[in-house]
């Protein structure tokens, strides 16, 4: 069922596109997904991308869209993951940048997942829930969907705070716990960051959050 809502939709004139050639349903599944993604960046509003929408920007019929997605929530879930592997790539390409020191991997890829927050900011919101809860029981998502979104991200830091306590760099006893709330406390900064861009944060606030919440051991001199 698709989501409703007052919110207009973009008025932008529909696209004059190439049919796609047979075998070729690939390409136009993701060409739903890119249109969706950039009516989120260019409203803001997960309510803005709707079937009807989407198709206009796209530059097809509306039912053309159900060979690839039942409904709405069905094409924001694409986005989402597509969104999730983005930040996965830009976490390895931090860790494989950072050498082999674990304390310094640990650093970059919580760097490179604010520095994700801070250069996404709607896209970000979306893939956290700023602006998309869906209604389970009104789509055709299920529980898993949902719960499986960002996992690989979140092993990725698991798997750095893990390297720092094997080094004897941190004291963590529970590593998905401790990366847990290692992530709580870098989406917090990241949301405080871009709701209040005018407050003094201090120049080394992400370093503090993450000493912190790692339990990370000062580093040698």
């Amino acid at each position: 069922m698709e989501h409703t809502s007052s919110t207009a939709e973009p008025t932008a004139p529909k696209r004059t596109r190439t049919r796609n050639r047979r075998g070729e349903g690939g390409r136009l599944r993701e060409e739903i997904i890119t249109a969706a993604a950039e009516l989120l960046d260019e409203t803001g509003d997960e309510h803005a991308v709707t079937l009807r929408s989407v198709a206009r920007k796209v530059g097809i019929a509306a039912p053309s869209i159900y060979p690839h997605f039942p409904d709405q929530p069905a094409i924001m879930l694409a986005v989402v993951r597509r969104e999730f592997a983005g930040l996965e790539r830009c976490l390895r390409t931090a860790l494989d940048e950072a050498g082999q020191d674990p304390r310094r991997r640990l650093l970059a890829v919580c760097d490179a997942y604010l520095d994700f927050a801070r250069s996404h900011p709607e896209r970000y919101r979306t893939m956290f829930g700023g602006l998309w809860v869906p209604a389970l029981e009104d789509s055709s998502l299920t529980v898993e969907d949902m719960a499986t979104l960002g996992m690989e991200s979140m092993q990725l830091l698991i798997d750095a705070l893990g390297d720092c306590v094997a080094a004897g760099l941190a004291n963590s006893t529970d590593l998905t716990a401790d990366a847990t709330a290692l992530w709580v406390g870098l989406h917090g900064l990241a949301h405080q960051r871009a709701v209040s861009p005018s407050f003094p944060w201090p120049e080394d606030i992400a370093e503090r959050v993450i000493t912190s919440l790692a339990h990370l051991a000062e580093p040698r001199p």
